[in-house]
């Protein structure tokens, strides 16, 4: 082989070289690009991955009050126009709000937890109760929890047309762990609502239980800007009504005027804790230039 064809043969092998060398650079260039390109593409992926709100799940404790419909059947309106019925019970819960957070409430027990009464059936303690929960609800700085403790009739969400749902009877059986799980948020801000639940034969025994011990002290206490309050059964004749007495600082029994009976109303009282701070709400008053009218008269604790 002469000197040319040698020079020849090393040009040719030096060019092979080169050719797999640069073969090799493109194909680890081409792989870093391609991991870098799916490294980016994955970085979008997260960026760009739509955040899934799980609706169901989400809207399961949520529950929309029809606002109107409350306005057309009289309810405290959350509205800017003055209306009677929230001047009334503006006035009754500034009393309310001074004996659960005022000089009082270092003499009663639980001083925030209130509970809404009458003595016999029919004389307006759920509207009463939605109505001073909705006028709490207005404060700025303050949370209420409206609790439907009338297990045998409950009416709190029949009131506000509502569907029925899981509450406080499903949680004291034990079929929801935690108390959170029956309360439900609402369109309005600063209101809670706990339904009574399913119905169940031992209903008294559940309300005297520890469980509800633990619950309304988990009322009372994790939060120290929330009002509870709490529709329970009329006074006479229902055991259920003394027991939820010893658990609230405070008891508005509701009476109708020209209907509810001073025998029954004394009796009524005779239930209560006499420890508790008790305020008479007279429901359909004609004293005032309205159809329905109320007044609040306050009787100290002990």
């Amino acid at each position: 082989m002469n000197t040319i064809e040698k020079a020849l043969l090393k040009k040719q092998s030096n060019t092979q070289n080169e050719s797999t060398e640069s073969t090799n650079t493109n194909s680890i260039e081409r792989s870093l690009e391609l991991s870098a390109s799916e490294e980016v593409q994955k970085k979008t992926d997260v960026r760009h991955k739509p955040i899934v709100i799980e609706t169901e799940q989400s809207d399961a404790r949520f529950v929309k009050i029809d606002l109107s419909k409350l306005n057309e059947k009289g309810f405290v309106s959350s509205n800017s126009s003055r209306q009677l019925i929230n001047e009334e019970y503006r006035a009754i819960k500034r009393k309310i709000l001074d004996n659960a957070f005022g000089a009082l409430s270092k003499s009663l027990t639980n001083p925030n937890i209130i509970m809404v009464t009458s003595s016999r059936p029919g004389e307006g303690k759920t509207f009463t109760a939605i109505n001073l929960a909705l006028s709490i609800a207005l404060e700025q700085d303050k949370t209420v929890l409206l609790v439907d403790a009338d297990v045998l009739r409950p009416n709190v969400m029949r009131t506000l047309e509502l569907s029925d749902k899981q509450g406080l009877m499903e949680y004291l059986l034990g079929e929801k762990t935690d108390i959170a799980d029956v309360i439900y948020q609402t369109n309005i801000s600063n209101l809670r609502i706990i339904p009574a639940g399913k119905s169940h034969h031992l209903s008294t025994e559940l309300l005297a239980s520890e469980k509800m011990y633990q619950a309304v002290e988990e009322f009372a206490n994790r939060y120290t800007d929330r009002v509870v309050i709490v529709d329970t059964p009329p006074l006479l004749g229902i055991n259920e009504t003394a027991i939820l007495a010893n658990l609230a600082g405070q008891a508005i029994v509701v009476t109708e005027e020209n209907k509810t009976k001073l025998t029954d109303l004394d009796k009524a009282v005779k239930q209560l804790n006499p420890e508790m701070a008790i305020g008479f709400v007279v429901n359909k008053s004609q004293s005032v230039s309205s159809d329905v009218g109320y007044g609040y008269y306050y009787r100290g604790a002990n």
